[in-house]
């Protein structure tokens, strides 16, 4: 292995390890509740995307039907998540947190976002814009504008109360 192709893995391994410790503390309070990343994962984008249709929370996850059916079920069952008909459209089900969902989202994402500023703090000035970046471009080109769209059209929804 060549000097430069041993620093790329040496990469995807702090990338590993970064991410299994980025979750562990959600994981936690999932666990509790009997939820798992999947539940995490649609709490975080109904949050940040209130009304946010189904097709395209199946688009952002690329998940199955079914595998979304399950587990937004248990969320709404469970009070965290609603659903209502589109008004333009009947068929159409947009996705919406309770405020018991809006709790639970804020207290997954406040350790991740300690956890952010902490790593972002010893690391330079630009560290912020830099780790934006390298994340930005480890997405799949051809979804970098979507991604981005998606976002920065959603911006406003970032702030925790």
């Amino acid at each position: 292995m060549q000097a430069r192709e041993k620093q790329m893995v040496e990469l995807i391994e702090l990338l590993f390890f970064a991410y299994r410790d980025f979750v562990s503390d959600p994981d936690e309070i999932l666990h509790e509740l009997g939820f798992g990343r999947a539940h995490h994962r649609i709490i975080h984008f109904v949050g940040r995307n209130p009304g946010i249709r189904v097709s395209e929370l199946l688009e952002i996850l690329r998940i199955t039907k079914q595998s979304l059916g399950r587990v937004l079920r248990e969320l709404i069952e469970s009070d965290h998540v609603f659903q209502r008909e589109g008004e333009a459209d009947r068929r159409q089900r947009l996705l919406f947190l309770t405020p018991k969902g809006e709790a639970l989202r804020n207290e997954l994402v406040r350790p991740q976002i300690a956890r952010f500023e902490e790593a972002m703090s010893g690391s330079g000035s630009d560290a912020e814009a830099a780790c934006r970046e390298i994340l930005f471009r480890l997405i799949n080109e051809d979804d970098r504008a979507n991604v981005r769209q998606l976002i920065a059209g959603r911006a406003e929804n970032a702030v925790i109360d």
